[in-house]
Order: C-alpha cells, then sequence, then structure tokens
C-alpha cells in the first residue's frame, strides 16, 4: 500500500462522499482524485519522473491537497513549504534537495519568480488561484493550475513506487541554523497513520477541523488520516478567528479538532462558549508543547462530552505517545505511553535502559522512524543509532524523560537548544544569523522562554555596535521581513554585552530570566 492509495480507495468506496470542506467549496472522494490525476499526469509530461522532489508552496487549500496527491500519482516524492518563507529560505530548500517542481498561489509570483534563476534542478512551477497577467511570464516555465487541469486527462498514471521509496519530506529546523530534511517513506507515513488512528478510533464517520498549516506534519497528516479511513476533512487556512471557527465545528458537525496550546488559549478566552451545542465532538488532541493543566480543566468544562488527548512527538517519528483521556485526572503531567506498535524506552549515558523514575534519553523503535535525513548522514547518525537487530535503527529524540512503573512518560528537558513555540519546531541560530545582517548588532542570542500560550516564547537578546539606535519593534520588523511568521521574537532584549564561557561561547541560561 501506498500513501497515494487514501485517495484511490476511498474514491473507489465513497465516490460521492465529501472529502474535504473548504469555505463554501466541498468536493467529493471522486472529485479530489479525478483533479489529482489530472495535475499527476500534467507534472509527468513536464517531466517529472519517480523520486523527483515536487514542493507545494501553498496556503491551506482544496489546491494544496490535490498536489500532495498529484505528487504521490506522479511517483514523485511531496515537499510541503510554509506558505510564509521568505525568498532566501525557499531558496535553500529547492536547491538542498533539487527540486524539479514547484506548486505556488500566482499572490507569491513575486517571491517565486527568482527562483527558477538560482535553482537549476527546477524545471517549473505551476501557478494557482487568480492568474497573473504579464507579458512578462514565461509561458514554458511559469504554469497555470486551472489551465493544465483543464487539458490533463483523468486517467490515473501507472504506479511505479514501493512502500520504501520517499513520500515526503518533511524540513524543520536544526541545530546548524539551516533547516534539515526529514524523510519519510510510504511505510513510514502509513505506519504513523495506522497508530494514531487507531488510538483515535477513527472511522469514515469522522469529520476532522484543520487549522494548522499544512507544512507542520501536524497539520499534515489530519488530512492523511482523514484520507486514510475515509473521513471527512474540514480545512481552514488559519485560527484567526476563533468565533468564525466554533461556528464552522458547529455547522460542519466536527468531530475531531487537533489543536495546539495557543489555539486553546484563544478559544477558551471566548465568551458563552458553554452556551453551543458540542455534542458532535468526539475528541480533542494537543501536541507540540504541554497544554496548562487549567486549560484541560476548562477545556473539559466547555466540552463535557469530548475525549481529550494528551500527546508527545517530533517530525522526526511523528507521534510518540498519547495519554488516553480517562488518564488525564490521575496524570495531568504526563504524556502518555508509546502508541500502538511502537516501543518506547530510556537511556541512560552509558547506553543501558534506566529503571522507573531514574532520568534519561527517550528512544523510540518501530517502522514510524524516519528514514533519515536528507544528505546529512553525520546529522542522521545522532539520531538513528543500532537497535534490537542487527541493521536495525532507533531514533534517539534528544529529550530527556522519565518513566513511572506503570510506562507513562514524563518530559523533563532537552538536550539540545531547539525552541518549540506554536507548535513549531525553531532553531535559535537561524534567527540570529538573520539578526547578524542588521547592521547596527554586534552579537546577538536567541532561546526559548516558557510561555504559558506558546509553550515556549522567543527572546532575543541583542548588543548593539558602539553608537548604533534601534528599537524593538525595527528589529522585529526585519526578522518578519526575513523569517516565517512564528519565529519572529516575541521579546526583544537590549545588552550592553552578552555573558560568555571560557572558550567564548555566549551563556544563554542567565539570559532567559534576566529581565524577565
Amino acid at each position: 500500500m501506498l500513501v497515494g492509495d487514501f485517495l484511490k480507495n476511498n474514491a473507489q468506496l465513497f465516490p460521492k462522499k465529501t472529502a474535504i470542506i473548504f469555505g463554501r467549496r466541498k468536493l467529493t472522494y471522486e472529485e479530489m482524485d479525478v483533479s489529482a490525476n489530472r495535475l499527476a499526469n500534467a507534472l509527468i509530461s513536464y517531466g517529472i519522473k519517480r523520486d523527483d522532489r515536487v514542493g507545494v508552496f501553498l496556503d491551506n487549500s482544496v489546491e494544496a491537497v490535490v498536489a500532495i496527491f498529484a505528487i504521490l500519482k506522479a511517483n514523485a516524492t511531496f515537499v510541503v513549504i510554509n506558505p510564509t518563507t521568505k525568498f532566501q529560505k525557499l531558496g535553500y530548500i529547492l536547491n538542498n534537495c533539487r527540486m524539479s517542481g514547484l506548486i505556488a498561489d500566482w499572490d507569491k509570483f513575486d517571491v517565486v519568480s527568482p527562483i527558477p534563476e538560482t535553482a537549476p534542478s527546477l524545471k517549473f512551477v505551476i501557478f494557482s488561484g487568480k492568474k497573473k497577467d504579464s507579458a512578462e511570464i514565461d509561458p514554458n516555465r511559469f504554469l497555470d493550475y486551472e489551465e493544465l487541469l483543464k487539458s490533463s486527462v483523468p486517467k490515473p498514471p501507472p504506479l511505479k513506487c514501493i512502500d520504501q521509496d520517499l513520500a515526503t519530506i518533511i524540513y524543520t529546523s536544526g541545530t546548524t541554523g539551516v533547516p534539515k530534511g526529514v524523510m519519510m517513506t510510504h511505510l513510514n507515513v502509513i505506519s504513523a497513520c495506522t497508530s494514531i488512528t487507531t488510538y483515535l478510533e477513527n472511522t469514515s464517520s469522522d469529520i476532522i477541523l484543520d487549522v494548522l498549516p499544512l507544512s507542520f506534519d501536524y497539520g499534515l497528516y489530519q488530512v492523511l488520516m482523514a484520507f486514510k479511513v475515509g473521513g471527512t476533512i474540514v480545512l481552514e487556512k488559519t485560527f484567526l478567528y476563533p468565533f468564525e471557527i466554533i461556528k464552522t465545528i458547529i455547522r460542519e458537525k466536527v468531530t475531531g479538532f487537533p489543536g495546539v496550546p495557543t489555539i486553546f488559549a484563544l478559544l477558551l478566552q471566548l465568551d458563552h462558549l458553554k452556551d453551543y451545542d458540542f455534542t458532535h465532538l468526539r475528541y480533542i488532541t494537543n501536541t507540540a508543547a504541554a497544554l496548562p493543566v487549567s486549560h484541560v480543566k476548562k477545556l473539559r468544562e466547555v466540552f463535557p462530552h469530548t475525549k481529550i488527548y494528551l500527546m508527545y512527538g517530533l517530525t522526526e517519528c511523528k507521534r510518540v505517545s498519547y495519554l488516553p483521556p480517562d488518564e488525564v485526572d490521575r496524570r495531568p503531567d504526563s504524556v502518555g505511553r508509546g502508541m500502538p506498535n511502537e516501543e518506547v524506552y530510556i537511556e541512560n549515558e552509558q547506553g543501558e535502559r534506566v529503571k522507573p523514575g531514574e532520568m534519561g534519553e527517550l528512544v523510540v523503535r518501530g517502522s514510524n522512524v524516519m528514514r533519515g535525513y536528507w544528505e546529512l548522514p553525520e546529522e542522521t547518525d545522532k539520531l538513528l543509532k543500532p537497535g534490537k537487530y542487527p541493521g536495525e535503527k532507533v531514533l534517539y529524540t534528544g529529550d530527556l524523560f522519565r518513566m513511572d512503573e506503570e510506562g507513562y512518560l514524563y518530559f523533563v528537558a532537552r538536550k539540545d537548544d531547539i525552541i518549540k513555540t506554536r507548535g513549531e519546531k525553531v532553531s535559535p541560530k537561524e534567527i540570529e544569523n538573520v539578526l547578524y545582517r542588521l547592521n547596527e548588532v554586534l552579537e546577538a542570542a536567541v532561546m526559548g522562554v516558557p510561555d504559558p500560550i506558546l509553550g515556549e516564547a522567543i527572546k532575543a537578546v541583542v548588543v548593539l555596535q558602539k553608537g548604533a539606535n534601534i528599537t524593538e519593534e525595527q528589529v522585529r520588523r526585519f526578522c518578519a521581513q526575513n523569517l516565517e511568521d512564528f519565529m519572529i521574537p516575541k521579546l526583544v532584549e537590549f545588552q550592553e554585552f552578552l555573558p560568555k564561557t571560557e572558550t567564548g561561547k555566549i551563556k544563554k541560561i542567565g539570559l532567559i530570566s534576566k529581565g524577565e
């Protein structure tokens, strides 16, 4: 079985069933399958071959979902890129995985159009949405999504992949300051989807709301899981207008609502939530950062008939654990136990499994564990190490945990300085590199600080050049011009100097609490 079969199988089983709801648009499985077939044939006609990488640089939309499955049907590998990604990082990702094609929105033409000149592997860009009318547009390199669908045949192209081939590369922040491509095979994705839908008890009757960006693996998997079980995905661009989302939940009788602490904090600020009928909402899930116990209690008051799943995971294996809803009151600070078809354990620095209550690094064993980082063997070897059987690799998460006698996991700390904010992993180095591009900045240090809503807020501590003058707002504005939205520091603090170790490294520990 391949990931693309999720759509194909349901188009045969439930052809007239609604697969996706996006605003006023509702498309059936049959309609989605036909569109994906047409786009897949267009990709092939423009030179896409088995194992080629094709990017999806779109906001959450029907076209984004069609593109993902079309790329899979063309025997290629899809790469979803955050739609707020700026030119420099977009170019890095395209060149890093030697992308052959890119699907974007016409609104992003000014960002994307210079890319082909710096990305020799890129054969074409397909633009969706309202077409840009310009005589300067090269029709052989810049293609229109709607025109391609109209001119392509709906017959499915022949499948050549096997489940060991790559289904997707998900770019995530690395400690070096440049994104790392997490390689997930068809088997990895299907295994993760199967395990998660098993403990969530998903069926074809589920209607799942997805307000999370598809570039975030948590958001991407909501679509994949819904299509795996033959359910319906209700796709939204954002959670910017919480009350509109509430109306959508009620109107579409949503049964599953995945979120992160930021979303639930905004949700709980709304008035009169208890006055609405949410009896159809079967479950809520939270991951990316711990949900405060107070928020869990409030959610249970607002949604008394809804199961709440607290979870933990990382992109390199999608999901690690979940806390069964009936354990939330007993273990509110636990992230649960390993999910079905997965083994988790904790090792100390000597490579020995620890006893209950002892701290060590969490290790994950299962077919959901990534193939590795794209063309980064040394980085891969740091996380994927020999397992139980000859040739087997297990994932060393880099996170410190302890486990109780019943196998429930408790997060302690991270071994690296990666920041988890708004459900996203952020490299401090990447933000620091941008800050150093400001002429006024002499030194900069970026770190995560505890935040009840964001999980961690991004804090930048800056030392200015002698005689330089710049405001916090100017620093944030420059970051907004060069970084994705979730990477913009919430806090900017100016200091006369940064404390350093004997070897000259900046000591961030003291800066985290200073000035808070």
